[in-house]
């Protein structure tokens, strides 16, 4: 070997091995400096792993704790003693706050804390039984807002942290994962829960459950039990931002949420269903009650009557049709495809409201 190739030899191996040290150099500027505080922070001279204190600093002082004011009325002019109810939100400046309808539901009067020590009281602007969420309202200066996640659904194995005041103990944090999404059938209305195992216990409800960044991704609402046992089964449930976003706006806006109504009480399409209503596929909702003063009785719909298309959309089954029929404005007339007797027709269906009942 010339001298020029053990040179070209050293010089290449040298060239590597700086290389190799700028990415190490990199990869570790890049954990130590992660912009949501989720992987490596450093302390003073040590470097702590896992921290979510970024993401609490964010979301935290825009946590409420909502109490019931409970005055003696044997000694009305005393000062009344405040009573722990649950958690809430705030989501803007204008001092709205999101919280779980069963927080403030038999509360006359309710007063809001902050974090910085501040009280309140409120007042409520509407509530929703179906998705058990309310919008309350405060009048104040320099409220801390909760940074919103709109864009980015949450996934299956997502870290999130739910904050809350359980117990009315103050403050806490508890983390965990998001365990499934879509969760359905948990309640009177069409919601899709996120689960997760973070701690939710009483207290908590309508406290906010947010992403390693901070943004608040849903608002907890439930903890799984079982018939003579408390929580702490690790299978909590919140509400998620998207659609409590949605129904805030609504809230707001009129006091409540406007919901068409069809009706009719339906189920899926199942092979033997198919088969001996004579259908070309697993598609539609099987009409299976009808309420007699209903749109879908004035409409001469029946029972066994399969609808596959809503306003010329096409009914993969019952969850999306539920949701079209709450979608639609009362009052407007829908054009429906029915499958009756192994035959297609279209009818119209005037679309009434929905009937909210408060249980």
């Amino acid at each position: 070997m010339t001298i020029k190739d053990t040179l070209l030899y050293v010089g290449k191996a040298t060239l590597f091995g700086l290389i190799m040290a700028m990415m190490f150099l990199l990869v570790t500027h890049l954990l130590d400096n992660g912009s949501n505080g989720s992987l490596l922070q450093k302390r003073g001279n040590h470097t702590v792993e896992l921290s979510f204190s970024k993401a609490v600093r964010r979301a935290a002082p825009a946590v409420v704790n909502i109490y019931s004011l409970s005055i003696d009325q044997r000694r009305p002019l005393n000062s009344g003693s405040l009573q722990g109810l649950g958690s809430g939100v705030i989501m803007s400046k204008e001092g709205y706050i999101l919280t779980n309808y069963h927080v403030i539901k038999k509360a006359d009067e309710i007063v809001v804390a902050l974090q910085d020590g501040r009280k309140f009281t409120s007042e409520v602007v509407g509530f929703d039984p179906e998705t058990d969420l309310s919008v309350l309202k405060i009048e104040g200066d320099n409220l801390p807002i909760v940074p919103v996640n709109l864009d980015s659904p949450p996934q299956v194995g997502d870290v999130v942290l739910a904050i809350g005041n359980p117990y009315n103990l103050g403050q806490t944090i508890t983390q965990g994962i998001i365990s499934a999404t879509g969760r359905n059938g948990l309640s009177s209305g069409y919601l899709d829960f996120l689960q997760t195992d973070a701690a939710i216990n009483a207290g908590n409800s309508g406290g906010a459950l947010i992403d390693t960044n901070g943004g608040l991704i849903g608002i907890n609402t439930a903890a799984f039990q079982i018939a003579g046992e408390g929580g702490g089964h690790g299978i909590n449930f919140a509400i998620p931002i998207k659609l409590a976003h949605s129904i805030m706006g609504k809230l707001i806006k009129d006091g409540r949420v406007i919901r068409g109504a069809l009706g009719i009480s339906g189920e899926p399409i199942n092979p033997v269903v198919a088969q001996i209503l004579n259908l070309p596929d697993l598609r539609g909702v099987l009409i299976t009650g009808i309420d007699p003063n209903g749109p879908a009785a004035r409409a001469q719909l029946r029972p066994r009557d399969v609808i596959i298309q809503y306003e010329g959309e096409d009914v993969p089954g019952v969850e999306m049709l539920m949701d079209r029929i709450a979608e639609t404005t009362p009052g407007k007339k829908v054009m429906m495809t029915i499958i009756r007797q192994g035959k297609a027709q279209a009818l119209p269906v005037v679309i009434d409201e929905k009937v909210v009942v408060d249980n």
